[in-house]
């Protein structure tokens, strides 16, 4: 399953091409663009791109909900049910798929933030722990995008749910810091999925105290993960039945 939904990621050559370069076209503009006028008390460089990693992540795992409901729109799951194929391993495959894609597309955002002055200073223990927390936040993301697929009703309807994501770090930690911010907006922007990660990320990267950000990121997608797959289950027997 995971190795079919590779090739489909493949062959829509336009789709892959909008998740690698997104990212990138973000990332240069925010630095090139507004990084001279934004104080963040470091290098803008290596203040964005942890925050960019994780927009990249965000939006590459949301587009797995436009691929659940094209095979759900296709008909090819009643072939696979017809083979005894289950719902878990149709939903994993497009979970494992797009972790592969994010790999690819994370391996992009990194090096080319490498060439234009990201210094990050991790150690190799920093490395690890930022590619895990990283991972687990796609797996979540990406089970939560598979139970938005089998909720559409149509691949258009899915998409929605890649905007939602992708406008999520920006109420955030992830360009500019969370007081520089309106008062009212403060909360949001403090207590949302993404501030804990981007800040675990930005302290693992530069080798810098992270204090309780990592448990609460690890609670966030661990909660998120459970019930994505939860709900997935659910909603797919309720489709097929």
């Amino acid at each position: 399953m995971a190795g079919r939904c590779v090739r489909l990621s493949l062959r829509d050559v336009d789709a892959l091409i909008t998740a690698l370069m997104l990212p990138l076209m973000l990332m240069l503009v925010f630095i090139y663009f507004f990084g001279g006028a934004i104080d963040t008390g470091t290098r803008y460089v290596n203040y964005v791109v942890p925050g960019i990693l994780v927009l990249c992540a965000a939006f590459g795992a949301a587009g797995t909900a436009v691929r659940v409901s094209e095979d759900m729109k296709g008909g090819i799951v009643d072939r696979f049910r017809a083979m005894d194929i289950g719902g878990t391993s149709l939903l994993a495959g497009h979970v494992a798929a797009s972790a592969l894609r994010n790999l690819c597309a994370t391996a992009l955002v990194l090096g080319v933030g490498l060439l234009i002055g990201f210094r990050p200073s991790a150690t190799l223990a920093g490395w690890l722990a930022a590619a895990c927390v990283l991972l687990l936040f796609v797996t979540a993301v990406s089970w939560l995008s598979a139970a938005v697929g089998l909720l559409a009703k149509t691949p258009e309807a899915a998409s929605g749910f890649t905007f939602v994501m992708m406008f999520l770090p920006y109420p955030s930690s992830a360009f500019v810091r969370v007081d520089t911010m309106p008062t009212w907006l403060h909360g949001f922007a403090e207590h949302q999925p993404v501030t804990p990660l981007i800040e675990t990320l930005r302290g693992l990267l530069h080798d810098q105290p992270v204090g309780s950000a990592p448990w609460v990121a690890l609670a966030w997608c661990s909660g998120l993960l459970a019930v994505a797959m939860v709900l997935s289950g659910v909603l797919f027997r309720a489709r097929t039945s």
